[in-house]
């Protein structure tokens, strides 16, 4: 897990803003260009612009429609993340769709909002994904979350992966799927906040995932451990 990352009005959070619409992107490019501490480094309609122009740029979150004329936003994340990792994309879109959502935590984006969000909240969303947190409304997650308990079997890759867990990372792993944050696992399982972030990065590294948001679609379609393998260390 990655640490924080800070920004100020020295060291502004730069921003990359790709949207087919020209009224929505300036009219987002105008909201975040008036925070001292948010810059918005480069603009883009298209998926094909959006991959030629980002990287060159460096930003350190991209703001991404999900719906494109010649593509995706969620292309467009996995692409630009392949070549920076530290990027943190948040995909913004006008249809509240729970296959796109999905997508998107599995392309590693750090954050999924609605162009209905107030301006304010939308500032609060590029500061939160900026530093290194996600940033999922938590009704749409909650609803993609139980409709996937209901859902078959992962593919046999991530049965693999989930095999490999220890008893101990596959308790931490139901937890996170119930949206339990560090300190609220650590209280449940009688451990120090230290040694579940400790645990949570090693099961992450196992199930070659980045976020725990990610970790948690996995979790909500695990079949969890037989009593003999959780006795079992």
């Amino acid at each position: 897990m990655t640490e924080a990352r800070t920004f100020s009005p020295q060291k502004p959070i730069r921003v990359f803003l790709l949207d087919d619409h020209e009224v929505v992107r300036r009219g987002v490019h105008d909201l975040l260009d008036a925070e001292l501490d948010i810059d918005v480094v480069g603009e883009a309609s298209t998926v094909e612009q959006a991959l030629a122009r980002g990287p060159a740029l460096r930003p350190d979150v991209a703001v991404l429609d999900v719906r494109l004329p010649d593509g995706d936003g969620i292309t467009v994340c996995r692409e630009l993340r392949s070549r920076m990792p530290e990027l943190a994309c948040l995909m913004l879109t006008s249809f509240d769709d729970d296959d796109a959502l999905l997508d998107a935590i599995m392309a590693g984006a750090a954050g999924y909002v609605l162009k209905q969000i107030k301006g304010s909240d939308l500032v609060a969303a590029v500061r939160t994904v900026a530093t290194g947190q996600s940033m999922l409304d938590p009704s749409t997650t909650a609803r993609l979350m139980n409709s996937l308990r209901g859902e078959e079997a992962p593919p046999e890759p991530q049965d693999e992966a989930l095999a490999g867990l220890t008893p101990r990372e596959h308790e931490i792993l139901a937890l996170i799927g119930e949206g339990m944050t560090n300190r609220q696992i650590g209280k449940q399982l009688f451990l120090s906040e230290k040694t579940v972030k400790n645990n949570i990065s090693r099961l992450l590294a196992k199930l070659g995932v980045e976020r725990r948001i990610q970790a948690a679609v996995l979790a909500s379609q695990a079949t969890p451990p037989s009593a003999s393998e959780t006795r079992t260390r």
